[in-house]
């Protein structure tokens, strides 16, 4: 018997494992695929909001407000990317101004620091590759950006070293209520739980309604990506950048990542595919139409890859967080939307102390350790550290991906962690072999082999990302060790 079981593990589901771990509890994190970090964190604008544009007196601006502060300290221990650079909402004429001085007001409303009205031409100073039809902007010195999957697979870390148990592939078929309890119906086993958090993204309303009357739903709504070279994103801006929100969003954005490259996007599209994360011709147009809008010298020649995404929008118009009226002890964690990342740890604070009204007697830990070792990364270690190194383990001198400098030992490690990679794309959001200009064209095959031996299973076994998702499909010489990529 589990006493909380979390469905979906994501940033919000691995957050509120982490900030679980705290407490004297048998605690169970699942997912229905094979890594965590593979629905909305995955495919994202990476993007840690000041806290200005959602509406006054709603969930996502008490959260946004409270999770923003939070990062510096949480991703110091758990030693995950994250830069404040600010952001900047771009107006292009009177009527946009209007807005931004609604934005700054409502800022000032949910208790926003340091923002400033700026003139174009301050901004132009700021960010000399803008457009010179910007007339204004907001300016929020305290938004960041941040490497959404590096921060899901280190809170799983995190909370696996203190005690948290993690079963992946395990796809919820039904919830039964059991007195007091739950028994959950999986692909794999029955879970028996005390306690049920819904973070299932698209499927929380699905989830849901196994157990509790439909009181939501969640529409898919898809958001297209451009993401250039290593380089583009400190070479040419320096802040996050938006246009005036639209009953759609955010709108199309510029922003630098932290790892240098440059993120375009997203557009807007409901969808009804929970699934549906292909991208479109039609959609990408519009992404680089409304971009250019901006700025006219976006280097566009510099696109390495595109990708979608999928937002959990809920029906609601707000984030849906709370225990069920007709099921005690089953809460909700649904509508995650934008600005969830940003909220993320207050909401994990908010769920825990909804764990604790419910069941009273919960003790905290006296051991909890909320430090993560810090995985080595070898293209950031003096020569020194890199010859000491590869005395110690020669793996640290073999470089697989030559794009962001990867060795073998990094990805060694990165399999043999907790939560530990399995799959080609696994190790590309662990390390990044993959992730630069070539796309893996170099050190994939490199990739596969490794993940063969380490995980003891045949080369046609290794695969991409998700299951099914075969490189190698058979022998092209039979009876040696030859194979035929896809």
């Amino acid at each position: 018997m589990y006493d909380v079981t979390i469905i979906g593990a994501g940033v919000i589901g691995t957050f509120i494992a982490r900030e679980l771990s705290k407490y004297k509890l048998k605690i169970l994190l699942l997912d229905k695929e094979n890594d965590v970090s593979k629905g909305a964190t995955r495919a994202n604008s990476a993007i840690i909001h000041g806290g200005y544009d959602a509406r006054e007196n709603t969930l996502m601006a008490k959260f946004n407000a409270l999770g923003n502060p939070m990062f510096d300290k949480i991703c110091e221990e758990l030693k995950v990317p994250f830069k404040r650079i600010g952001s900047l909402v771009l107006a292009f004429n009177t009527e946009e101004m209007q807005t931004i001085k609604k934005l700054y007001e409502r800022g000032l409303q949910n208790g926003i620091p340091d923002m400033q009205i700026l003139l174009g031409t301050e901004i132009r100073r700021m960010e000399p590759n803008l457009s010179r039809q910007v007339v204004g902007g907001l300016y929020s010195k305290t938004a960041g950006i941040i490497g959404p999957w590096e921060l899901a697979i280190a809170l799983t870390e995190n909370a696996m070293e203190n005690g948290v148990e993690l079963s992946l592939n395990t796809e919820i078929k039904d919830i039964h209520k059991t007195g007091k309890n739950y028994r959950l119906i999986s692909n794999k086993r029955e879970i028996d739980t005390k306690h049920v958090i819904n973070c299932a993204g698209v499927y929380a309303d699905k989830i849901n309604d196994m157990v509790s009357s439909k009181s939501f739903t969640i529409i898919p709504r898809r958001g297209e990506y451009y993401v250039l070279d290593k380089g583009t994103g400190t070479d040419f801006i320096n802040t996050v950048i938006f246009q005036c929100p639209t009953k759609r969003g955010k709108g199309v954005l510029l922003t630098p990542t932290v790892h240098g490259n440059m993120l375009i996007g997203p557009n807007a599209e409901n969808i009804n595919d929970k699934e549906g994360i292909e991208t479109t011709f039609e959609g990408l147009e519009f992404v680089k139409n409304v971009s250019n809008i901006s700025s006219k010298d976006i280097p566009f020649h510099k696109n390495i890859r595109t990708f979608a995404g999928l937002r959990a929008h809920p029906g609601t118009g707000d984030f849906i967080i709370g225990e069920a009226q007709d099921a005690k002890g089953f809460i909700n964690v649904a509508g995650i939307k934008s600005p969830g990342l940003s909220s993320s740890p207050a909401i994990a604070e908010y769920v825990v102390k909804l764990i604790l009204n419910i069941s009273k007697e919960i003790e905290l830990k006296t051991d909890f350790n909320p430090i993560r070792k810090k995985p080595i990364v070898f293209m950031e270690l003096e020569d020194k550290e890199k010859n000491e190194l590869i005395k110690q383990d020669s793996r640290y001198g073999k470089i697989i991906c030559r794009c962001e400098m990867v060795t073998e030992g990094e990805i060694v490690e990165a399999i043999n962690r907790n939560a530990g990679a399995t799959t080609v794309d696994g190790i590309k959001r662990r390390v990044r072999p993959g992730a630069g200009r070539c796309q893996g064209g170099f050190c994939g095959p490199r990739i596969v082999e490794i993940l063969s031996r380490e995980l003891n299973i045949a080369y046609d076994k290794v695969i991409k990302d998700n299951n099914n998702s075969n490189i190698l499909v058979g022998e092209t010489n039979k009876g040696k060790e030859a194979y035929s990529y896809e």
